[in-house]
């Protein structure tokens, strides 16, 4: 705020030196005219000079009412004969100015109305100064080197005022562009941050409700034959309950972390998950029936934002072989290497004549796709000609390990 005020100060200091030059020019104009001299005395060229130029030092507060003002003055003073013959356009460069600054701050359709009244104002004006008060002038004392012309005056006037109209309208066009544009970008990452939370509640909900329904149906059959196996279900699904409770409080706090000081040390600093979590996927989807065999090569570090896609990507593969599958055998295979991370989910297809899986489908595999493509990556998920189902995917990213 401060160095916006320091700003705003520049402009009326600006303002002010260029209302005093504007008002020497026009003391000069009139003192000393291309034509005839004005009927009114010599010191009178001092205050015409001050107050037709009095607007440009004003005309960052109420802009619109100093445009008035500028537009009356000129007026007045070009239909009373204050003005310089042969230089009457010199009178409204003040208009030229304020206009500017309107035009600059308001809609198009009112900027063309505030040039067309000033406009209208000054032909008018210089119409009536050579009908009337032109003749009644003492000639010059010396040739002109512009002889007044009314014609002359009227266009000179009109270009001065059309083009800064017109400048202050396409400075006011590039503004709105520039703020729609700005405006497009934000929502766009939200939208994006939005997507990338759905992707994270959906994967850490998904898989740990999957193996949580799983369990619970096991609990639910073997109640009352096998209480140690019912009761081993109910110890699963709780370490599952609060494990996925920790990861959804982690997911939030990344939406509170800028703006919740109530935000615990806790919460903001709950561990990212990465390659070295798989194996706790695995036996997750070990005790939902899958019979998981993890391989993973590692032979580069990887940024932790591409760590953290591969592992969601192989919770969610895991997910789908566990709703859709289960029981069954899958194969997990993760390779990684200085430049790219291939990985590939097998799995045999679903046991005790379960209906297959005709193709691809699903938020699971929208949001395992939408990871992928974040990287320029490659993704592919269907049937196998064998039987069963097969994902693969390839995240390209930078060698450098610190990339996120």
């Amino acid at each position: 705020m401060k160095w916006g005020g320091q700003r705003l100060d520049g402009w009326i200091v600006t303002d002010v030196v260029t209302a005093i030059v504007v008002a020497l020019i026009i003391r000069y104009a009139v003192a000393d005219p291309p034509g005839p001299s004005s009927w009114w005395p010599a010191w009178a060229a001092w205050p015409v000079g001050a107050v037709l130029a009095l607007p440009i030092a004003l005309r960052r507060r109420t802009s619109r009412a100093v445009l008035a003002f500028a537009a009356v003055t000129g007026v007045l003073a070009t239909v009373t004969g204050a003005v310089a013959a042969g230089a009457i356009w010199v009178t409204y460069v003040p208009t030229a100015l304020v206009l500017y600054l309107v035009a600059s701050t308001t809609s198009l359709a009112w900027s063309a109305a505030y040039l067309a009244a000033c406009v209208a104002g000054a032909v008018t004006a210089v119409l009536i100064f050579y009908e009337q008060v032109f003749p009644g002038l003492e000639p010059a004392a010396g040739p002109s080197e512009l002889p007044p012309a009314w014609p002359i005056e009227i266009g000179v006037i009109s270009v001065l005022l059309i083009t800064a109209g017109a400048v202050g309208a396409a400075v006011h066009w590039k503004r709105e562009t520039t703020a729609r544009l700005v405006r497009h970008l934000s929502e766009a990452v939200v939208a994006d941050e939005r997507r990338r939370i759905a992707r994270e509640l959906h994967d850490v909900i998904g898989h740990s409700m999957s193996l949580i329904a799983v369990k619970a149906t096991v609990a639910n059959h073997v109640a009352d034959a096998r209480p140690q196996e019912a009761r081993a279900a109910l110890a699963i699904i709780e370490q599952t309950s609060r494990s996925t409770l920790a990861e959804i409080h982690r997911v939030l706090g990344l939406l509170r972390s800028d703006g919740d000081p109530r935000l615990t040390q806790e919460e903001t600093h709950l561990p990212v998950p990465g390659v070295a979590d798989l194996p706790g996927l695995a036996d997750h989807a070990r005790s939902a029936g899958v019979e998981v065999d993890l391989t993973v090569h590692e032979e580069a570090e990887l940024p932790a934002a591409v760590a953290m896609s591969i592992y969601r990507i192989v919770q969610q593969a895991l997910t789908n072989v566990i709703t859709h599958a289960a029981p069954t055998h899958c194969s997990v295979s993760v390779h990684i290497n200085p430049r790219e991370t291939t990985i590939e989910v097998l799995d045999d297809g679903p046991r005790h004549g379960r209906p297959p899986r005709t193709g691809p489908g699903g938020h699971g595999l929208i949001g395992m796709r939408e990871r992928v493509k974040l990287y320029g990556g490659t993704f592919s998920a269907g049937p196998r000609p064998e039987g069963g189902f097969r994902v693969a995917a390839r995240l390209p990213y930078d060698e450098n390990p610190t990339a996120t």
